[in-house]
């Protein structure tokens, strides 16, 4: 049966997973982008930009365990782009150009509806206005028996872990503050029925993964 994974998901110190203002020069929010340089030095984080070399070992392994027997994504719109309420144009096609990482279906919930975006490789975004549960079970549809990731931002993963969905998560925990943003635990209430493994640490970074009980 398909499972609902998070993966590479970062944290600050202090508990945020982005920081505030959010804009087209700061896809992450102010200082977000301190919460992932860590990616990028491994050998996986680095092909993803068609670049050589990079770190191997712990870090690497859950770099590349994302990537690993997926066949849907599900985002929030905040993940897509910067672009809030009604879409002015359709230009704006994602923060990763014409060759997005994904090469499968990706879906972006939004209450704003726009056409399909194709991309090259296999990607397409299709632009959902459903419930958590409703979503998810049109990404299964389309994962064709592999798991589906979810990625962010913050507000669409809680979504998903308040209704019991996600199967497993894995934050990355970055020895950064940002002082301000938003917090996956941003009520200070764990989501019910979930445990974590024990903490590990790779380079510079304390890996935590959260199952369902």
């Amino acid at each position: 049966m398909a499972r609902l994974r998070v993966h590479n998901f970062a944290m600050s110190l202090d508990g945020f997973a982005a920081g505030t203002d959010q804009s087209q020069e700061s896809p992450l929010g102010l200082g977000g982008e301190s919460l992932h340089p860590w990616i990028f030095a491994t050998r996986t984080g680095r092909a993803m930009l068609g670049e050589e070399g990079g770190s191997e070992g712990l870090n690497d392994d859950f770099v590349r365990a994302g990537e690993d027997g997926i066949g849907a994504t599900i985002m929030g719109r905040n993940m897509f782009g910067p672009v809030r309420g009604p879409w002015p144009d359709v230009s704006w096609r994602g923060w990763w150009g014409e060759n997005p990482p994904f090469h499968h279906p990706v879906y972006v919930m939004t209450h704003h509806a726009r056409p399909d975006v194709q991309m090259a490789r296999g990607t397409v975004f299709r632009f959902i206005d459903a419930a958590p549960r409703e979503v998810l079970a049109m990404a299964v549809d389309a994962a064709n028996g592999l798991d589906v990731r979810l990625g962010g931002g913050v507000s669409t993963v809680r979504a998903f872990l308040a209704e019991g969905l996600v199967d497993e998560m894995h934050l990355a925990i970055a020895p950064v503050f940002l002082g301000d943003g938003e917090r996956l635990f941003g009520d200070g209430v764990p989501p019910e029925g979930y445990a974590s493994d024990p903490l590990v640490v790779g380079d510079g970074i304390a890996h935590a993964v959260i199952r369902r009980a």
